[in-house]
């Protein structure tokens, strides 16, 4: 409006400045209503490149030191290793941050929970990151089925065929651990079950059964699993996930038949329809869809933080509302949890 004060950039400070933690800092440094206000990790050796690389923008070694002497950011960034990330976004609630909390909220639902219970308790606002809800094709399923086109769902398959090997799981990382890491449905395929829940409700009567193929030097968990289940809302399901795939990652790919039709999500990240045969319906053309995260000689799921920093904004704008709420974010973490009781 004319005349109005301008918009101050909404602060945000990111801890954990690893691959995901610096896409988010980059993020935040280009968008035109946020400004990066200081950046947190363990690692005191990273402090030269992220100067020259984020001039100005002050670096603490710690949470506990950024949170008690750093500037002032309506936001905290949470993208540590999977195990800190409860603690973390305790912290900042408690110190009067929104947060935003890298997948997965966490690795216990009792944890999960007090994230959520925290975030109403002090007034602010948790926000999951779940980035492939803004590919064109989850996107375009979950309307499908919001409207009502399948009709009822009979079978879901979802298949989740990726490589991680050495050149993942490296000495001395925090990836292949049970306390930081969790397993692989934390964090390879946790973005999968967020899509199953998100798109088709809860499941129940779970079965499952694990398989560690070729990690067993690596990690201290599965590699591979095969789980079938229920939906609450009517329809059987199987999830099939393995990271033993030989060199590069294979499909994510999710299947469904319902009685109006069948549809099929596949490629490696779920970023593309490969058929739909529905009644009455023509699949429309879809904006493509963004390119993987690349990890140097692995990939991860599409790229599309950018719009979970969009959202970020928008929402605390009073503009639109969280994509992947904390109470989102403690299901996925449920469902895992549940899975993972069957070992």
């Amino acid at each position: 409006m004319p005349g109005s004060a301008p918009l101050f950039p909404i602060q945000f400070a990111i801890c954990g400045v690893g691959h995901i933690g610096r896409r988010h800092a980059v993020l935040v440094a280009r968008h035109p209503e946020a400004q990066l206000a200081a950046l947190v990790d363990v690692r005191p050796e990273l402090a030269a490149d992220l100067a020259r690389e984020f001039p100005g923008v002050p670096f603490f070694t710690s949470l506990e030191d950024y949170l008690a002497h750093g500037p002032a950011a309506e936001v905290l960034t949470v993208a540590t290793p999977n195990g800190l990330h409860a603690a973390q976004a305790l912290a900042g609630l408690q110190a009067g941050r929104h947060v935003v909390i890298e997948k997965p909220l966490a690795l216990r639902t009792a944890d999960a929970q007090a994230v959520v219970d925290m975030a109403r308790q002090t007034d602010r606002l948790v926000f999951g990151v779940m980035q492939n809800r803004y590919s064109p094709p989850a996107a375009w399923l979950k309307q499908v089925v919001s409207e009502g086109r399948l009709g009822q769902v009979y079978l879901v398959q979802l298949n989740c065929f990726w490589n991680r090997d050495e050149r993942y799981y490296t000495p001395g990382s925090w990836h292949g651990t049970r306390a930081f890491d969790g397993g692989t449905l934390f964090t390879q395929f946790s973005h999968f079950i967020d899509l199953l829940y998100w798109v088709f409700g809860d499941i129940e009567n779970i079965q499952a059964r694990f398989r560690d193929f070729t990690h067993q030097h690596l990690t201290e968990f599965e590699d591979s699993g095969l789980i079938s289940f229920d939906l609450v809302r009517g329809g059987s399901g199987t999830l099939q996930y393995s990271t033993a795939v030989w060199d590069r990652n294979l499909e994510s790919s999710l299947t469904v038949v319902a009685e109006h039709g069948s549809l099929r999500l596949g490629g490696q990240y779920m970023d593309k329809v490969e058929y739909c045969h529905l009644r009455d319906y023509q699949l429309p053309e879809l904006a493509p869809t963004n390119p993987a995260n690349q990890y140097g000689a692995y990939q991860g799921s599409a790229a599309n933080h950018v719009h979970v920093i969009d959202n970020v904004v928008d929402t605390l704008r009073q503009r639109g509302q969280a994509t992947t709420n904390a109470l989102e974010g403690l299901k996925v973490v449920e469902i895992i949890e549940r899975i993972y009781a069957l070992k």
